[in-house]
């Protein structure tokens, strides 16, 4: 039984019971759709930022947006077939264009005119997925096998990630130095994690697996899917094959995270046969079906970019509408819940006597494997510092 400090009759009288009313964030929908467009995809978020790509006159243009349709930017550089933003980070935007019947790797600095081609000499073709610190990720095509490949702002900083040996590799996420993606191998494609070199190459694929892929990273985790079963199972990793967390949502028949962010994951989940946008927090339980909060007439949707300023977690993504029968991107928003209130010990969204009343029983027990309430300040031990830090939050009704 852990210390505890000597609490008086006087000091349980002097608290004063307050009462506070549940708030339940919920998401908002923007349309990003530009004026013109026959379609339109929104594929990452970060910085206030939107990347895609948008049809306009038949021609797939790479697109930025920042939070409205009216602020769509055409990226598409001059002599582009076609091109597609797959990635935006720091003020740059990656993807490729289709130059001289060439898919030529592309960064941007949110301007056509600010294109530069990122295709290593080596390669007949290369496409960067993924953009994070100054550095962009993807593959390239060299002598008939793609490359998971990185760069670092040109065609000259080309690093090859493919590990000896191997087949086709591709990578499709970089945050924090790693790199991940996927890496063929004895006929099973591999979820993978790189820092920098071939020779760093670590196998996810969970035990169990015969196809499995990481398509995002963020804070020393990596997400994607593994099939397990038969099912494609939204995936998260911590680095290591054993610490592999099926994402699937009950009731889903399939499931792929593609963006991580802060502890958050998004992506899809195939439920009574429908595509729906989807959100985790680092659970199955945590689903949330952002299908839920589109307006009626659209059909499936789809989550590809997550990021978040503190104050508003975003979600980049699209959805068909079955009134203009054509997909839009969207982008969705919702308010950050408040930092834990350490008052609420039930945690029913109330400050009162309910609280009071289990704070002091789980005190008395004094054992944090036993009862946990009482670990207000979650260090992993019930003493003072859980009481001073209750008897403050629950005079301040909160």
């Amino acid at each position: 039984m852990s210390s505890k400090k000597f609490v008086t009759v006087a000091a349980f009288a002097a608290v004063t019971t307050l009462t506070a009313t549940a708030a339940h964030a919920q998401w908002t929908v923007t349309n990003l759709h530009p004026d013109g467009a026959t379609s339109s995809l929104a594929l990452a978020t970060s910085g206030g930022q939107q990347a895609g790509s948008a049809v306009i006159g038949g021609v797939y243009r790479a697109s930025l947006w920042s939070g409205t349709a009216e602020s769509w930017v055409n990226l598409n550089p001059a002599g582009s077939a076609d091109s597609y933003a797959l990635a935006t980070s720091d003020g740059q935007q990656a993807g490729y264009s289709y130059i001289d019947r060439t898919f030529r790797a592309s960064l941007w600095s949110g301007t056509a005119a600010s294109w530069a081609d990122l295709t290593p000499a080596v390669a007949s073709e290369a496409f960067p997925l993924a953009a994070s610190g100054g550095q962009q990720a993807g593959y390239a095509l060299v002598l008939g096998v793609y490359r998971a490949s990185l760069w670092s702002g040109s065609a000259e900083s080309w690093v090859n990630l493919g590990p000896a040996g191997s087949g086709d590799s591709l990578a499709y996420a970089v945050s924090d130095g790693q790199q991940a993606g996927n890496v063929f191998i004895d006929g099973v494609q591999r979820a993978s994690l790189w820092s920098g070199t071939a020779e760093s190459w670590i196998d996810l694929n969970p035990a169990g697996s015969v196809d499995s892929s990481v398509y995002a990273a963020s804070d020393g985790q990596q997400a994607g899917y593994a099939v397990v079963g038969g099912v494609t199972r939204a995936s998260l990793w911590s680095g290591t094959a054993a610490s592999w967390v099926d994402l699937s949502p009950a009731g889903s028949t399939e499931s792929t995270v593609w963006a991580a962010n802060g502890g958050q994951q998004a992506g899809n989940a195939l439920v009574d046969g429908v595509q729906r946008a989807s959100v985790w927090s680092g659970s199955g339980e945590s689903w949330v079906d952002l299908s839920a909060f589109l307006p009626a007439g659209s059909l499936s949707s789809f989550a590809r970019g997550i990021s978040s300023d503190g104050v508003n977690t975003y979600v980049a993504g699209f959805a068909f509408n079955t009134v203009t029968n054509r997909n839009e991107a969207l982008l969705w928003t919702r308010s950050n819940p408040a930092p834990r209130c350490l008052a609420d010990v039930v945690v029913d969204g109330l400050v009162d006597g309910n609280d009071f009343v289990a704070f002091i029983n789980s005190f008395a027990v004094g054992d944090v494997a036993v009862d946990p309430v009482a670990d207000v300040v979650a260090d992993g031990i019930i003493d003072g510092d859980d009481f001073v830090a209750f008897i403050n939050a629950f005079g301040a009704g909160c």
